[in-house]
């Protein structure tokens, strides 16, 4: 039986640098100094969080959570991937942390984008998971009206206000084939539209890949947290090529029986999994089949 990992699973460039960032911080933070936080779970998966935890890096969920720390151990805020919305910016740093911003450099690129083009009075379309940390983000540098948009049906029923100007952005990780298709289907209603593709050229490239893979194998299995956006994404994707398609966080919730018919196993993972789980699943799968 043949096992191929997909080539591109893992961390991409954005969840590396945040991540990398924070255990930066806690080698170089002094024996006094105040402690570590990061503004919401640094990415989605629970075993780099709990590791984070353990070392003294602690999540503050809400801007609430941050104004009740007293003034003496607001020590450094890590921005996550995801981004932040700019009021959180601005609450923040003036509670007194220290704003170290981590947001993945694709995402603030729409930030930048949404602030410019709702300045210019556009109201912002953004294609994407409703109420997704990086939508939901995204939405907060707009100075204008925005709108979430994550499914074909609800592009179909979508009326902007009369002689609205709209401005169309993506979720970073969301399905690429999809963001086209509400795309053109925005376009054909004949509204007045500007469009900018924001979906990662990373997650272009592993969806497509997971996709391929797939198609290929008998068995799919999809690692990554139970949180991620993109994880659920590769697993939608893989499932609609292969119907024996696997989602799991670790090795512990692999329970495979496989026949004996089985000649190709695939492996893909989410931008969120550590490297050392997929190494710990792959090893596992082509040791014991």
């Amino acid at each position: 039986m043949e096992v191929i990992l997909a080539e591109h699973a893992g961390f991409c460039f954005g969840v590396q640098r945040a991540v990398d960032t924070v255990y930066e911080k806690i080698r170089s933070r002094g024996k006094d100094e105040p402690p570590i936080y990061t503004f919401g779970s640094i990415i989605h998966n629970e075993e780099v969080v709990s590791d984070l935890q353990r070392r003294g890096v602690n999540v503050l969920s809400s801007l609430a959570e941050a104004e009740q720390i007293p003034k003496e151990g607001r020590g450094t805020v890590i921005i996550r991937s995801h981004g932040v919305e700019r009021s959180v910016f601005e609450r923040l740093k003036e509670l007194g942390y220290q704003v170290t911003d981590a947001t993945c450099p694709f995402v603030k690129r729409i930030h930048d984008i949404v602030e410019r083009e709702s300045a210019a009075g556009k109201s912002i379309v953004i294609v994407g998971d409703q109420g997704h940390p990086e939508v939901e983000a995204t939405r907060g540098w707009s100075h204008t009206k925005t709108y979430i948009i994550g499914s074909l049906e609800e592009a179909e029923k979508f009326m902007p206000g009369e002689g609205e100007e709209l401005y169309i952005v993506s979720q970073t990780t969301f399905n690429y084939k999809k963001f086209q298709d509400v795309v053109e289907i925005l376009l054909k209603k004949g509204y007045n539209v500007g469009v900018v593709n924001t979906v990662c050229n990373a997650t272009e490239v592993r969806q497509t890949e997971a996709g391929e893979l797939a198609a290929r194998a008998d068995v799919m299995i999809v690692i990554g947290g139970n949180h991620s956006s993109n994880t659920r994404k590769l697993y939608e994707i893989c499932r609609q090529e292969c119907e024996a398609t696997y989602h799991i966080r670790t090795l512990d919730d692999l329970h495979l029986q496989l026949p004996e018919t089985v000649r190709l196993v695939g492996i893909t993972a989410g931008a969120s999994t550590p490297n050392n789980i997929i190494e710990e699943v792959q090893n596992y799968v082509r040791i014991n089949f």
